[in-house]
């Protein structure tokens, strides 16, 4: 990282003394919320807003095994302060602080959770982020939003790298044909240790739910402005997978960036800039709206 990467953003923010302070704050203490008696607690960090500032909050959607404190989530919470917003941010059951065993979680699961704290800890319209799985799950709690007559709580979409329906689409195409056995047979497999990290379980309520939950392959409704960022070199979500969602999304509006030497990650100062960028993009269309 060099001192010379410079972006001016809405109340003068400058990347580069964010991104260093970033790295000399004391981490927040998470709270802990509950969907329901029984359910696992989901532990959270929110920054409220200054009273005065009326653009959208954001809310953060991690990935698959991530967490809240990664550097986008990271981002998103110094970008608040400095503009001054409202920042939400979590973790699924099973991921990070929060209560519950990852084997026994769904994508339908992690989306009921998100849109519990979402009614509960938001207020006005949101700016969504989703990263890799938080791309599907901020899709379907559009979904669930507009159900409910709640499609207004949706200032607008930043889905970065969005693996929607990778559990069909992604994954399972590449298990060996011995391990998609396995998985039907047991209802588990431990996927091994690897160069990303620690070895986790693929369930087969996993793959079940996530085909009940698919998207692609009709038109998807988000009834808000969605920008969508996706690294050409990511070997997780290709980007032509990001296209094909672009397709699906017909009836809103919809923008791509493709960054050619971007990973799947798009955890760069450059990347953070773009994702700056796109959420100032979405801060002018929801100030425009009527």
């Amino acid at each position: 990282m060099t001192d010379d990467i410079r972006a001016e953003g809405r109340g003068g923010m400058n990347l580069t003394r964010t991104l260093r302070q970033m790295t000399q704050i004391a981490p927040q203490e998470a709270a802990l919320f509950s969907t329901g008696p029984g359910a696992p607690r989901l532990a959270w960090l929110a920054r409220p807003a200054r009273a005065e500032n009326a653009v959208p909050g954001l809310v953060w959607l991690g990935g698959f095994r991530s967490d809240m404190r990664g550097t986008k989530a990271e981002f998103l919470d110094s970008l608040a302060e400095a503009q001054g917003r409202a920042c939400l941010r979590f973790d699924y059951s099973g991921h990070g602080e929060s209560e519950g065993d990852f084997a026994e979680a769904t994508i339908g699961l992690w989306a009921e959770q998100a849109l519990a704290i979402f009614r509960a800890l938001t207020k006005g319209p949101q700016i969504v982020i989703g990263s890799s799985m938080g791309g599907w799950i901020a899709l379907l709690l559009a979904r669930a939003l507009a159900q409910a007559g709640e499609a207004d709580r949706l200032a607008g979409m930043v889905l970065i790298a969005p693996a929607v329906d990778f559990t069909e689409a992604l994954i399972w195409p590449q298990l060996p044909e011995a391990v998609r056995r396995t998985i039907e047979s047991k209802g588990v497999w431990m996927r091994p240790a690897n160069a990303y990290g620690e070895g986790y379980p693929l369930t087969r309520a996993l793959f079940e739910d996530g085909r009940a939950n698919s998207l692609l392959g009709g038109e998807i409704r988000t009834w808000c402005p969605v920008s969508i960022l996706q690294g050409m070199a990511d070997p997780d979500v290709p980007w032509r997978h990001a296209m094909r969602l672009v397709e699906s999304l017909a009836s809103d509006p919809a923008t791509i960036t493709l960054v050619k030497d971007g990973d799947h990650r798009l955890s760069r100062p450059q990347d953070l800039q773009a994702l700056q960028r796109a959420i100032e993009y979405l801060d002018g269309a929801a100030a425009a709206k009527p």
